[in-house]
């Protein structure tokens, strides 16, 4: 089986699914990781990496960086989409003509409609239809072109230079449960540790009662931490929100991750009311086949 994770920037891949592609790497299947931007919009925000020759070279250094999160997590092919950090709304950055918010709709759903056909994923993982609690131009543009390209990648009638049509059979959205959340708050609480959720984190929207899925990634939650930590620019070591809790009490304490199933051309075979545990349930062993209809 193959899965494919289309993310905005370098270090998205480490906070949202990395211990779920380390968990699929580890049983045998493939997975692709599809960066949109180079992320040079990104801040500094680890000290000791705030020195003048990193800040001169900052898209070549989260080019290594995410390498290195890729090899962290076990990612076997990495393919960027070849567009500009965007940045926030209404910035400067925001107005580049490079960047991908400003792209062609168009180009960008093909760039990204080839890449399907290339690598031919029954899964592809993206971002949310509803992202209210961080509206990066980016990650909505992540959404924005992900259900074209993979209606243009299915489509028999174009792309005829870019290989056989391809029909991905999952989409599914990360997502950062309130349960997770409030599990770890509490687990600082009962260590007697600082936990840095505060009020604004139980203030943002909940979309608890939206998952579908809940994969058990208890047992390669370090590949979050390692993939994190690739991203030396971006992640500071001593940063209580990424690392405040030792490994073994956050798996313990929320021993998933969410998804929300976008869309799905199969049978799960999971019972009204319940949740899968296995973003490849429901796709049978001759995909590839059952794919071309």
């Amino acid at each position: 089986m193959r899965l494919l994770a289309i993310h905005a920037h370098p270090d998205d891949e480490a906070s949202k699914g990395a211990p779920t592609v380390a968990k699929y790497v580890a049983e045998g299947h493939e997975a692709v990781l599809v960066c949109a931007t180079g992320g040079e919009e990104g801040d500094i925000l680890n000290p000791v990496m705030d020195r003048p020759e990193v800040r001169e070279n900052l898209p070549a250094v989260r080019a290594e960086e995410l390498e290195k999160s890729v090899a962290a997590i076990g990612y076997q092919h990495l393919e960027w989409l070849g567009y500009r950090d965007s940045g926030m709304e209404d910035s400067e950055a925001n107005a580049h003509p490079d960047c991908f918010a400003a792209a062609d709709f168009d180009e960008a759903v093909e760039r990204f409609a080839r890449l399907l056909r290339k690598y031919r994923p029954q899964v592809v993982i993206t971002y949310s239809d509803d992202q209210q609690g961080y509206r990066h131009p980016d990650h909505l543009r992540v959404y924005d072109i992900t259900y074209p390209a993979i209606e243009l990648a299915a489509d028999a009638s174009a792309l005829a230079d870019a290989g056989e049509p391809w029909q991905v059979l999952k989409v599914y959205y990360s997502s950062w449960s309130r349960a997770r959340l409030t599990a770890h708050h509490e687990t600082f609480l009962r260590l007697e540790l600082e936990s840095p959720y505060d009020e604004k984190w139980f203030e943002r929207p909940s979309q608890d009662h939206r998952i579908t899925t809940k994969v058990n990634i208890k047992e390669y939650y370090g590949a979050r931490r390692a993939a994190l930590l690739a991203h030396a620019t971006q992640v500071d070591p001593n940063e209580k929100f990424w690392f405040g809790l030792p490994d073994d009490e956050a798996a313990a304490a929320y021993p998933y991750e969410d998804f929300i199933l976008g869309r799905s051309l199969v049978d799960n075979g999971v019972a009204e009311g319940e949740l899968e545990d296995d973003l490849f349930a429901g796709i049978p062993a001759d995909a590839e086949v059952a794919a071309h209809g």
